[in-house]
C-alpha cells in the first residue's frame, strides 16, 4: 500500500523498490526514513482472527506462526513474515513479529509511551525496521514540524520543576533517564502520515554521530489488533 498522505515537498523519506535497496542505501543528504513499498496479496487477518492472545503485546515465534491451521491465503501471509525476518537476520538482525492489543500507557502530564511522537536511541550506530502488515499503521512526523518537548519552555520548567535542581549537566541526565528528551510535539500546522500496511521501512535512530536528524513516529493510538514487525 502507498503512503496514505505523503507530505509534499518532503526530502528525507526515498521510496525503494527492493529488499537490496533498503538495507542498502545509506542515510545521507538529511535522508532519514527509507520505505519498501509492497502490496501483500495474502491474509493477515485470518492470522490475527486465529491468534489466541490476550491483552498487551504477544511475540510470535517462527513455529508458532507455522503450525497455525490457515488458508492458504493465510499460508501466504506467514511465508511473508517469515521471510522478512529470515533477510533481516541474516543482516545480523534480530527481528520479531508481534501481535499487539495494546501497549502500555503513560498518563503523566509529559507522556512517554509510544502513542507519543518519539525517536528510537541508541549508544551505537543502528536503524530500526518496521512493517505493519494487519491493522492501524504507524505513523510519521516530519522534523521541520517537529519540536523536542523538553525544549518547549513550559515544559522544561515544569520539569525542573520536578526535577527539583538546576538546569546543568544533572537535569539532563534527568532527562535522559525518563527518555523525555526523546519525545516530540507536533507543530500547529503539522500533518502526520502513515507508514502504510504492508510497507517494510528502515528509519533513522538517535546516536552519536549520525549523519541524519532521526525519524520521528510513534504507534497509532487504536486498541484494534495489530500485526506488525520490528527490528
Amino acid at each position: 500500500m502507498p503512503l496514505s498522505s505523503p507530505p509534499d515537498g518532503y526530502s528525507r523519506i526515498k521510496v525503494v523498490h527492493s529488499f537490496h535497496d533498503l538495507v542498502g542505501a545509506p542515510f545521507s543528504d538529511g535522508v532519514n526514513a527509507l520505505c519498501w513499498q509492497r502490496t501483500l496479496h495474502s491474509d493477515f487477518g485470518e492470522v490475527v482472527r486465529l491468534l489466541d492472545t490476550g491483552k498487551g503485546v504477544t511475540t510470535l515465534e517462527d513455529a508458532r506462526l507455522s503450525e497455525l491451521p490457515v488458508s492458504a491465503a493465510g499460508r501466504a501471509a506467514i511465508v511473508v513474515m517469515l521471510e522478512d525476518q529470515r533477510l533481516l537476520r541474516e543482516r545480523g538482525l534480530e527481528p520479531v513479529v508481534e501481535c499487539v492489543r495494546e501497549y502500555a500507557r503513560d498518563d503523566g502530564p509529559w507522556p512517554t509511551d509510544v502513542y507519543s511522537f518519539h525517536v528510537d536511541s541508541a549508544p551505537v550506530e543502528t536503524d530500526t525496521y518496521l512493517c505493519t502488515y494487519f491493522g492501524s499503521a504507524g505513523e510519521g512526523l516530519r522534523n521541520d514540524q517537529a519540536t523536542r518537548r523538553v525544549d518547549i519552555p513550559e515544559t522544561r520548567a515544569a520539569l525542573l520543576r520536578q526535577f527539583g535542581g538546576a538546569d546543568n549537566d544533572a537535569f539532563a541526565e534527568y532527562l535522559r533517564e525518563g527518555c523525555y528528551d526523546l519525545h516530540y510535539a507536533p507543530s500547529p500546522q503539522a500533518r502526520p502520515f502513515s507508514f502504510g500496511v504492508g510497507n517494510l521501512w528502515r528509519i533513522a535512530v538517535q546516536y552519536p554521530g549520525s549523519p541524519v536528524p532521526p525519524c520521528v513516529h510513534r504507534a497509532p493510538d487504536t486498541r484494534d489488533p495489530r500485526l506488525l514487525l520490528i527490528s
